[in-house]
């Protein structure tokens, strides 16, 4: 049997990652647009409803009408937009999240896409909140450092315009106005009294982000626990988790002393790495923002709702 699948969306920085994830699964039929047609209602309304499974690839409010298009009751959504992250009618796609998430994802037919931002932080911080380590009143301090792929293509035709060049060498931090559109799935995922105190920014390479979070021992932290006791925490938490990888030795993790954001890139791999001093713990995830943080998990929660070997068309 052949799975129908389509993107709605194909031409975005998203879309066309999806596509080249599964341009060669002989399982599936990938049902295609023009560039054309991608904007003709009937041409669309079809495809949507052919399908067995569809990606949106789309702005929020583009993805909230294409669902509406959507009548085939057995036609399964993913949604790769923030439209529906705090939906509570829709599933939230981190298979790793909880021991009964996967199954979750498995039986649901609306499934969301987390934020790249929000993968990183959630994924470090759900075990600690869970084992009362820190608690969902505290105040957290976040920053995140992306690749520029992350602001789509009007960001990646910035960045690499010939006209650009030597331009943009620094981080560039953004959203300053301290309301990232990645908070409110944070704070609902994780039942945060307070959304983190989050800044991200735009770093000089096309993929690859870390996920910094900072916690003060003696502020943050309900108990006594040494960076060692953390670790096993989180090997524990995600064990047999073929996605995760929790770092136990940070000294040959580091190059010389230096984290590189780039070297989970092309993997549908989250890394977990952890530092301490007297005073502060501090919790790192690498991912590439356009695998774990989009399209590697998409597709992830694809192989997943039908039933297919979880690992299909994505690297460890």
């Amino acid at each position: 049997m052949k799975y129908k699948i389509f993107v709605d969306g194909q031409f975005g920085t998203t879309g066309l990652k999806i596509h080249e994830m599964l341009k060669n699964r002989k399982e599936l039929e990938i049902l295609t647009i023009s560039e054309d047609d991608k904007k003709d209602i009937e041409v669309k309304t079809k495809l949507l409803n052919e399908a067995d499974l569809v990606f949106l690839c789309l702005p929020d409010v583009a993805s909230k009408e294409s669902v509406k298009l959507i009548t085939n009751e057995s036609t399964k959504v993913i949604d790769a937009s923030t439209a529906h992250r705090t939906n509570e009618d829709w599933t939230y796609g981190i298979a790793e999240l909880t021991p009964t998430q996967r199954e979750n994802i498995k039986n649901s037919n609306r499934v969301c896409v987390p934020g790249c931002h929000a993968s990183g932080f959630i994924m470090a911080m759900k075990p600690l909140i869970e084992n009362e380590i820190v608690s969902p009143k505290n105040k957290i301090v976040c920053h995140s450092i992306t690749g520029y792929s992350g602001g789509g293509k009007g960001l990646i035709d910035i960045y690499e315009d010939p006209k650009n060049e030597g331009k943009f060498l620094s981080q560039r931090p953004y959203a300053l106005g301290l309301s990232h559109k990645h908070l409110p799935e944070i704070k609902h995922v994780l039942g945060l009294k307070h959304a983190p105190f989050f800044t991200p920014s735009v770093g000089n390479f096309e993929q690859g982000m870390l996920v910094m979070s900072y916690l003060v021992k003696s502020e943050l932290l309900n108990k006594k626990i040494t960076r060692n006791e953390i670790v096993d925490l989180y090997k524990e938490y995600y064990k047999g988790e073929q996605f995760v990888k929790i770092i136990e030795d940070d000294f040959e993790y580091l190059d010389d002393g230096f984290l590189d954001a780039m070297k989970c890139n092309n993997t549908n791999r989250i890394e977990i790495s952890v530092y301490e001093s007297e005073d502060y713990m501090l919790v790192i995830s690498r991912l590439d923002n356009l695998g774990k943080g989009a399209s590697g998990a998409a597709v992830q929660n694809m192989n997943i709702m039908l039933g297919l070997d979880e690992k299909l068309g994505l690297k460890l």
